[in-house]
């Protein structure tokens, strides 16, 4: 590297300054030139999986980490699903992002640390499905006393039916064995175990049901490892014996299947009423040696892979592009949102606005401006009418008050009067000894020349009348 002197002007030339860019192209051609594709054991963190495809995520141990780059292309051999805290084994090759100038690590293959990509797989499958009580044994269909059909789903070209054929003709020759063919192997071949299974359950042609294929590796069994096959198992009305590879095989299959047979043999034997034991010792040859020929081409593959994997690939500027569209698409997102959000705060603004100015707003004050007022003018003439109630009963007691002052007043008068009355009335004159006489009318006699001899007159006395007839009048 140049040694610059800053204390002079002409310590250094121009053509010795690199750019950024210049830079790091530079890092990672070093990078990728000296450093070689190598192994690596840590702890998944910071895992992503945006729409492109691709993972992306932390190796980390307990004094660092590094980024980390598993593009789709890569992913097609990794059955198991990585999560975050998983501790696991990546080969990948280093390499500097320019873009940002990280550093990170391209991944080749993951498997999990201490069973292979498949076994985990395996165990995340089997632990959601037993979750979900597809394994429980209240589940479980009874095989039929009576068979009549038994339908076998496995393929026309492997051993498998061919050994169902001979222990059936020689246990249980009057069974009708109906196939439906299908592959049980390789890639979509779960998919096609899954229709063929529906099919045979849908016919209602067959009294037992048997889910079978030769012995062979993990990879060779995977189609009966797949959820989409368990989830048909389940849901199958005719009862289901599974026969999948050897004894020592276990599929999700199997813990789904109402019956688990060692091999399809032996499914044949448990499906028939007679309980006759075959010898299936050259099955089980075959299928070893089939094992061991697809353990020796998946150790060749992994060979070749690792030798596939030292060789530059055109895909690999790709593969930068690839991350680099994922960073726009991100970025894109996010100022897609915060515009958005922008938006919406000003269309909510400009909403409350127009509520002000809305006439209903100004309505809904008038009617409860007028309601108020009704309110108050309700409450105003009940304290008015209270008012004049107090008032109206303080003047009736005052008139009350003031009619027996004045009755007094006049009886006082009256018998003031009646006092009066008794000195003037003739009768207290009569009662001293004159009398008043009347004439037939009831007019009082003042003088003579108002009767004449022979008018009837009446004398009043104090005591009593008098009636009398006029004989003689003289004068005065």
């Amino acid at each position: 590297m140049p040694q610059f002197d800053f204390d002079t002007h002409n310590a250094f030339n121009l053509d010795e300054i690199y750019s950024v860019s210049g830079f790091l192209s530079l890092c990672h051609s070093t990078i990728e030139n000296n450093i070689p594709t190598c192994w690596l054991k840590g702890e998944i963190s910071n895992l992503s999986r945006p729409a492109s495809g691709h993972w992306y995520f932390s190796l980390k141990d307990e004094r660092g980490q590094v980024r980390c780059a598993l593009f789709r292309l890569n992913q097609r051999n990794i059955k198991f699903n990585p999560e975050n805290g998983m501790e696991i084994l990546l080969h990948a090759a280093p390499t500097l992002y320019e873009a940002r100038g990280d550093f990170q690590l391209i991944v080749r293959h993951i498997e999990p640390v201490g069973v292979g990509n498949l076994q985990a797989a395996f165990e995340q499958l089997k632990a959601k499905l037993r979750d979900k009580g597809l394994f429980d044994a209240k589940h479980k269909k009874p095989l039929p006393a009576k068979v009549d059909a038994i339908g076998v789903i496995s393929s026309s070209n492997g051993a498998v039916i061919q050994d169902i054929i001979k222990v059936l003709n020689k246990r249980y020759p009057f069974a009708e064995i109906l196939l439906f063919d299908c592959v049980v192997q390789g890639e979509g071949s779960a998919e096609k175990l899954a229709q063929a299974l529906y099919a045979a359950d849908k016919s209602e042609r067959c009294d037992v049901l048997i889910l079978a294929r030769g012995g062979g590796s993990l990879e060779d069994l995977w189609a009966f490892n797949e959820e989409v096959l368990a989830k048909v198992i389940f849901a199958t009305t005719t009862p289901i014996i599974s026969a999948i590879g050897h004894e020592t095989d276990t599929t999700i299959a199997d813990f789904v299947a109402d019956k688990r047979a060692p091999t399809p043999s032996a499914a044949a034997m448990m499906a028939t009423p007679d309980k006759l034991e075959l010898l299936t010792k050259l099955s089980r040859l075959h299928a070893n040696l089939l094992q061991q020929m697809q353990q020796y081409l998946a150790n060749y593959q992994h060979q070749l892979e690792q030798l596939n994997s030292k060789i530059p690939k055109p895909n690999q500027q790709l593969n930068v592009f690839s991350q680099r569209l994922d960073v726009l698409h991100s970025n894109l997102n996010y100022y897609a949102k915060t515009t958005l959000n922008l938006n919406q705060s000003k269309l909510n603004t400009l909403f409350e606005q127009l509520k002000q100015h809305s006439p209903n707003t100004d309505i809904t004050h008038k009617k409860e401006l007028n309601q108020l007022a009704k309110t108050q003018l309700r409450n105003s003439i009940k304290r008015t009418i209270t008012e004049q109630n107090l008032n109206l009963s303080k003047l009736m007691q005052n008139l009350e008050k003031s009619m027996r002052s004045s009755l007094e007043q006049q009886q006082n008068k009256l018998s003031m009067h009646i006092t009066g009355l008794n000195h003037l009335s003739p009768l207290n004159t009569l009662s001293r000894g004159y009398s008043i006489s009347t004439l037939k009318d009831n007019r009082v006699l003042n003088t003579t020349t108002e009767v004449k001899i022979g008018a009837l007159i009446t004398t009043r006395l104090s005591d009593g009348k008098i009636y009398s007839k006029v004989e003689k009048i003289e004068k005065n």
